[in-house]
């Protein structure tokens, strides 16, 4: 089953956009992220209509943060990006006429709602502004030269 990346991505761009003088294209961020730049403009809208980025047409053009990284969270832009399903394993089928399986639908259902009210109740408390130091202290313990600096993360 594949995962939904949408949120790490979205993280990893508002970063690099913290980092990055004037506006970034749609172009170069599906190229960071090899994907198209039509899927890029599509992500971003709802991080721009909840006013985390915003966006300019025309030569110079693309798009900027709206908001510093310490005024967003992991939950504010978790939501942005239209709130994806936390876990990739869910019960069997929604109406189950095996009492066994509803039993175990009942036991997963339940550890799952309180599983995703922990890690949203996290998200909420870790700022986008947290994940940035930890950026600049993984930077800073890591030698290599400037020219290098991003070499393995382009933007």
């Amino acid at each position: 089953m594949r995962h939904d990346g949408r949120l790490s991505r979205m993280l990893h761009v508002l970063i690099h956009m913290d980092r990055h003088q004037g506006a970034a294209t749609s172009e170069t961020i599906a190229a960071m992220l090899n994907t198209n730049p039509v899927v890029i403009r599509r992500t971003m809208a709802g991080l721009r209509e909840k006013g985390y980025v915003r966006s300019e047409k025309g030569h110079g053009g693309g798009w900027t943060l709206g908001r510093r990284l310490q005024e967003m969270t992991l939950l504010d832009i978790y939501r942005a990006v239209g709130e994806p399903p936390v876990f990739a394993v869910g019960p069997a089928c929604d109406r189950p006429e095996c009492l066994v399986e509803q039993a175990v639908n009942a036991a997963l259902a339940d550890a799952f709602e309180e599983a995703e009210r922990l890690l949203l109740e996290r998200f909420a408390h870790v700022t986008l502004a947290d994940i940035a130091r930890d950026f600049d202290s993984r930077m800073a313990r890591r030698p290599m030269p400037v020219a290098e600096a991003g070499a393995d993360c382009p933007s």
